[in-house]
């Protein structure tokens, strides 16, 4: 069968707006770079023309600048619908892929709701309910409990006004009881002079001072 009717082509893919975005983009290219050779084109014809005098030739190089002038509007005019379809096709583009990209969303979330259905089915909200009233009960019970191990046994009953008093007293226990030594000091301190200065005084055969220390006999000079 291959022999006598030949095999068929193989069918191209069909195009994509991704596909005609790029070969717009392309020719796009294309006629830029033929709208820069043109400007330089221009530009020699100018620099020719500032440099002539009027005449014949003057207008030669003037009617070969109008049309390289011309041509450049052309190209300048297929240009710019280039990248109006351009942009058109890529807001269409976008605008598909938004529209994709939301069905996959909801599909997504339709997914996500039959697994939260399957998962709420082995969920008891009763048995939930019953389970906390149970721990709350079990909590109260063991709070009990530890109220109980932590009574006093054998303790005597005493007023609150005992207590205070003794409580006072053994404050005053407290103050007597600090440190004391600083009176020993004061105590080992000598002691204030009685007579009044200027005054002798004898210890024993030694005469002394005020302070009770003894004096140093004065030699004559």
């Amino acid at each position: 069968m291959n022999r006598l009717f030949g095999k068929g082509k193989p069918k191209e893919p069909p195009p994509n707006l991704t596909d005609c975005v790029a070969n717009i983009d392309s020719r796009g290219e294309s006629v830029d770079k033929k709208i820069a050779r043109l400007d330089q084109e221009l530009h020699k014809y100018k620099e020719q023309l500032k440099k002539m005098r009027e005449g014949p030739s003057k207008n030669v190089v003037k009617q070969k600048a109008m049309r390289v002038l011309k041509q450049k509007r052309m190209y300048e005019n297929q240009r710019e619908q280039l990248s109006q379809q351009s942009f058109n096709i890529e807001q269409q583009n976008f605008a598909i892929q938004t529209v994709k990209d939301t069905k996959s969303t909801v599909d997504a979330m339709k997914i996500g709701v039959k697994d939260f259905k399957k998962a709420y089915k082995n969920v008891n909200l009763d048995q939930i309910e019953n389970l906390q009233d149970e721990m709350e009960d079990f909590m109260e019970q063991a709070n009990e409990i530890q109220e109980v191990m932590g009574r006093s046994y054998g303790m005597p009953e005493i007023d609150d006004d005992e207590l205070e008093a003794e409580l006072d007293a053994l404050g005053n226990e407290i103050g007597l009881d600090e440190d004391a030594s600083y009176l020993d000091d004061a105590m080992a301190a000598p002691s204030a002079p009685t007579s009044d200065p200027g005054t002798d005084s004898m210890r024993g055969d030694v005469p002394v001072d005020e302070f009770g220390l003894p004096q140093i006999p004065q030699t004559a000079k």
